[in-house]
């Protein structure tokens, strides 16, 4: 077996291991869309809002804070990062439901 042939083996082998262990969960694009998640927060970056990436660094490990994220959600809420506060369902695509907001906080903080 040639030395590029096994280093490619182990390569793809290493990424399907990641890949199988890898907890984030799929986007849920339909409600990222519904709910203009992506006009104030991205994945990675924080730009007019934290990134979902620093969210859930923050809060992954927060015993209450899926419940304060989910009511946050639904309501909207005041700022936890720098001064903008996070709008009201009705400025960001309309009511959310429970359910809906579980699935969006899962995401998260999943990330």
């Amino acid at each position: 077996m040639n030395v590029l042939s096994r280093s490619c083996r182990l390569a793809c082998a290493a990424l399907m291991l990641f890949a199988a262990t890898a907890k984030a969960e799929p986007e849920p694009a339909a409600l990222v869309d519904q709910h203009h998640c992506m006009f104030c927060h991205t994945r990675d970056a924080p730009f007019l809002a934290p990134s979902f990436e620093q969210i859930a660094a923050r809060y992954r490990n927060e015993p209450n804070a899926r419940i304060m994220l989910e009511h946050k959600l639904r309501l909207g809420g005041k700022a936890h990062w720098g001064d903008m506060a996070m709008p009201l369902p009705a400025d960001r695509g309309g009511p959310i439901s429970a359910e809906d907001a579980h699935t969006l906080v899962q995401w998260v903080l999943s990330q």
